[in-house]
């Protein structure tokens, strides 16, 4: 097997962008506390982050993958705009950001910043930075295997917010949800 630096390149940048997900999710914020509503997905979406790291890692080396520039510099496109999307969305939301499914006393009903063109746009992050870790790697099948897991979760996680602000902000966040769309931040509505 060749073990030049373009053969790694790909698990070099792969991991890379894991780790520095990682440090972000570990990071601590100022943020007001609430109350969970569930937090099974956090822990189903956390493990789809490691098994697309773990598999596609595993996939490239046994399937002897080689860099492929077009994948390569799609996936870091993506990666990069996941990261940028996410922290838009983290600073738009400011102490009321949270990991999990969490409404707050005096909890704001968000519109700008992401927020504007995608009523879930951290979500919209995470297929792109699991896509972009995938296409970064060449690992096809890891990328269909994690969102095997992925997308029912995603739409459980979508289902359990939408109930919880539409509970919090009644007919604004509904007025909210058939403007904007849910996840892509195209077209009027989607999941």
């Amino acid at each position: 097997m060749n073990m030049d630096l373009p053969h790694l390149l790909p698990p070099i940048v792969a991991s890379a962008f894991f780790l520095a997900r990682m440090a972000e999710v570990s990071t601590k914020r100022d943020v007001v506390a609430g109350k969970k509503r569930e937090s099974v997905t956090f822990l189903i979406f956390m493990l789809c982050g490691v098994l697309i790291i773990g598999a596609g890692l595993a996939e490239f080396f046994l399937r002897h993958s080689v860099l492929w520039w077009p994948a390569f510099v799609a996936g870091v496109l993506c990666s990069l705009a996941s990261f940028a999307i996410r922290r838009s969305a983290i600073r738009s939301l400011g102490k009321f950001w949270s990991l999990h499914v969490e409404m707050r006393e005096g909890h704001e009903f968000v519109t700008s910043g992401p927020f504007a063109h995608a009523r879930h746009p951290v979500y919209f992050s995470m297929i792109l930075e699991l896509l972009g870790i995938g296409l970064v790697l060449n690992a096809w099948f890891a990328l269909a295997g994690v969102f095997v897991i992925f997308t029912p979760t995603l739409i459980a996680r979508v289902r359990i917010e939408e109930r919880a602000l539409l509970e919090q902000f009644g007919d604004a966040y509904k007025a909210y949800m058939q403007s904007v769309p849910a996840i892509l931040p195209c077209g009027r509505r989607a999941v």
